[in-house]
């Protein structure tokens, strides 16, 4: 995967096990629901739903999901879930579209 990010930005995944494993900072009740690039080596992805109760965690998941062309049942929280710092378990076939939206 070729991606060229702005100055010497890291890219927000590794592969681990054959499936993209994500670096995500995520900002619930950001008023919208968009990527905000990349910062510090983690996707910057706002959300309109609050932190409560796993609000936020569905609809970063369903977000992704919908963004990167893959079911949301093959997206998992592998930690982070009370925190907007989070890993997060992708399939491979997430990364082509991944680049696509860096």
């Amino acid at each position: 995967m070729g991606m060229v990010l702005p100055g010497n930005e890291q890219p927000p995944y590794t592969v681990r096990n054959g499936n993209l494993v994500l670096k995500v900072k995520a900002f619930p009740k950001a008023g919208e629901r968009r990527i905000a690039g990349v910062r510090n080596g983690e996707l910057v992805v706002r959300l309109q739903a609050a932190a409560l109760k796993g609000l936020a965690n569905k609809e970063l998941v369903k977000f992704l999901a919908k963004s990167l062309g893959v079911p949301g049942s093959e997206i998992r929280i592998l930690s982070g879930e009370s925190s907007r710092h989070k890993l997060l378990s992708l399939p491979l076939t997430a990364g082509s579209a991944l680049e696509d939206i860096l």
